[in-house]
């Protein structure tokens, strides 16, 4: 395996909290990367102190620093990545991975996912199972197969660029996006369920009440073009998923309102025209 390699982008902000979780599961990998981009993202907290005292022992983390003005703006995540992304583009690496600063992995998790996408040049992005912690357990509804998320995405080098990498969405999402974009351009994703990720808390829920990251996540498949119907399935497949049914009618809300509002579908329209016949010929599968 050491003739693989990979490089990890961590965009951070506030999250000093979390980021040691993160940072040891790297440093416990039987698989390091070659190159670890954490981009401090204007925090204001102690995140910058933490990573630095990792950075001056550790010679493959590198710490970018960026200004931002106050407040939660989803793009961002998207800006930092690029940012980080420039760090190492001149390096020579077959993978790079997308990494949230509250994931927890095992050690052997990178190792594992490589080895899977090396067997097959068609996969263009892998990742495991994501468990998120809610109170004091963690629970799972990551269950299809062909969808990665966005907290550990790991592209194939080839597949990362020609999507065009992740690009900046009002309402998030930007993992989505490249993950429909690459089925689009005829790239495998494959979830490995035997790698478990566990994620200190809820994505997108940074700055905003349970209910108001559901009703964003609503307005975010919104503005990914979702097709209507299938978004209603979905919905009331996740009743099931905590906050029990009031969290499927929040995320409902979100995406109604957005169609209401006339607010604009983000994606271009030949994207947006495969993902929604893809969703409909699961439909007709179900």
């Amino acid at each position: 395996m050491n003739y693989i390699k990979y490089v990890l982008i961590t965009p951070a902000h506030n999250e000093q909290d979390y980021i040691e979780y993160a940072i040891k599961s790297i440093l416990s990998q039987t698989l390091k990367p070659l190159r670890w981009v954490i981009v401090n993202d204007g925090s204001t907290d102690n995140t910058k102190n933490i990573v630095e005292q990792y950075v001056k022992r550790h010679n493959f983390i590198k710490l970018v620093n960026l200004e931002r003005d106050g407040g939660h703006d989803f793009g961002r995540k998207s800006i930092a990545f690029k940012v980080g992304y420039s760090e190492i583009r001149d390096l020579e690496f077959n993978y790079i991975g997308n990494l949230d600063a509250d994931i927890y992995l095992e050690p052997d998790y990178y190792e594992n996912v490589l080895r899977k996408l090396n067997e097959d040049n068609n996969l263009g992005i892998g990742g495991g199972i994501v468990y998120t912690k809610i109170g004091n357990r963690f629970f799972t509804s990551d269950e299809t197969l062909d969808s990665v998320g966005g907290a550990v995405q790991l592209f194939r080098r080839p597949c990362f660029e020609a999507v065009g990498g992740l690009v900046p969405l009002e309402y998030g999402g930007e993992d989505a996006a490249a993950e429909i974009k690459a089925k689009m351009l005829g790239w495998k994703v494959r979830k490995y369920p035997d790698q478990k990720v566990f994620e200190q808390r809820r994505t997108g829920s940074a700055g905003l009440s349970l209910l108001g990251s559901k009703i964003r996540e609503g307005q975010r498949f919104h503005s990914l073009g979702y097709d209507f119907l299938f978004y209603v399935i979905r919905c009331i497949y996740r009743l099931k998923d905590r906050p029990y049914v009031i969290g499927s009618i929040a995320a409902l809300y979100g995406f109604i309102e957005s169609i209401i509002r006339c607010r604009s579908i983000l994606l271009p329209e030949n994207v947006v025209i495969y993902l929604r016949a893809e969703q409909r010929r699961r439909l007709n599968i179900l």
